[in-house]
């Protein structure tokens, strides 16, 4: 009997310690606290390598025998004063961009990516690192006289295509063009081919990137369409930032904290500048405008 209470006593010590164990891991899982947390900033400092995700799209980041761009400019002098001098880049179609930051296939997006409440539900955005409109690219001679996103609604004939994921497509949606007018494509040459060859009349996107690819195409079969109307819509301008896994937002303050280092000391007007953007009107100081405010929608 003795024998039986002495090993229901030290069973019941052990069920006690083991449900408070559970509840101390329960409460870390709840917190998003692990043994690992904090240390994604310090494991790429050690290693001295970023990885980074891009799409390929002029003038935010893209392959012309080595990595270029504005934002890849940007998020690389970030890094530096972070200690980390290498970047490891990979190419992403635009719309597996956040499916791969949130997978941990990069430890951040660097593609000029627009911030935006439903994106930020995905993926940690950094402050913005520009600001920038949109712009319209038709067949040669504008024969159906579009310059404004409502042109395209109050034409239900008129089909425009746009880059998958891109923010064009509910920018669109918003002025009152069906979805039925609106093709997808998984990248800006592939837009451009799609009004080339007839599939679509029109294809739009940021305005220095769809400007930027006409220069690069070299035809005289398209049109950058100089009188198009910005919607006065939510969303417009757009403000690029780079983007972390919702896991990673340690390494997105630190990212943060160098980012406004390097726009109070004219760095980033700079790397604009020297990307072809406007190192005033592209330019977004400190605190003029923040990430929270972007995602609660207020701004």
């Amino acid at each position: 009997m003795r024998k039986l209470l002495v090993t229901l006593f030290f069973g019941s010590i052990l069920l006690l310690l083991a449900a408070c164990g559970s509840d101390e891991g329960d409460s870390n899982a709840e917190s998003g606290e692990s043994e690992d947390s904090g240390s994604k900033l310090e494991e790429l400092q050690e290693k001295g390598s970023v990885t980074i995700g891009f799409a390929n799209e002029a003038p935010y980041a893209y392959e012309d025998g080595e990595l270029k761009g504005a934002s890849v400019d940007i998020a690389k002098a970030v890094f530096a004063e972070l200690g980390i001098e290498e970047m490891d880049s990979q190419l992403s179609d635009w719309g597996q961009l956040i499916p791969g930051v949130q997978a941990g296939q990069f430890d951040v997006i660097t593609a000029g990516m627009a911030i935006n409440p439903d994106r930020c539900e995905n993926a940690a955005f950094s402050e913005p690192t520009m600001q920038y409109g949109e712009g319209l690219i038709v067949e040669a001679g504008n024969p159906l006289g579009l310059e404004s996103y409502e042109d395209i609604a109050n034409n239900p004939d008129v089909t425009v295509v746009v880059m998958e994921g891109a923010t064009e497509v509910e920018f669109l949606k918003s002025e009152g063009v069906s979805e039925d007018q609106i093709q997808t494509a998984p990248d800006i040459p592939a837009t451009f081919s799609a009004v080339q060859s007839g599939r679509a009349d029109a294809t739009t996107g940021t305005e220095m990137t769809v400007k930027m690819a006409l220069e690069s195409a070299n035809t005289d079969e398209l049109e950058f369409v100089e009188s198009f109307e910005q919607p006065d819509i939510e969303g417009v301008p757009s403000f690029g930032a780079a983007a972390f896994s919702l896991e990673n937002t340690e390494l997105r303050d630190a990212y943060n904290e160098k980012l406004a280092e390097l726009k109070e000391d004219g760095t980033i007007s700079e790397l604009l500048e020297a990307n072809g953007f406007n190192g005033e009107s592209n330019f977004v100081p400190v605190d003029a405008v923040t990430t929270e405010q972007i995602c609660n929608g207020e701004a």
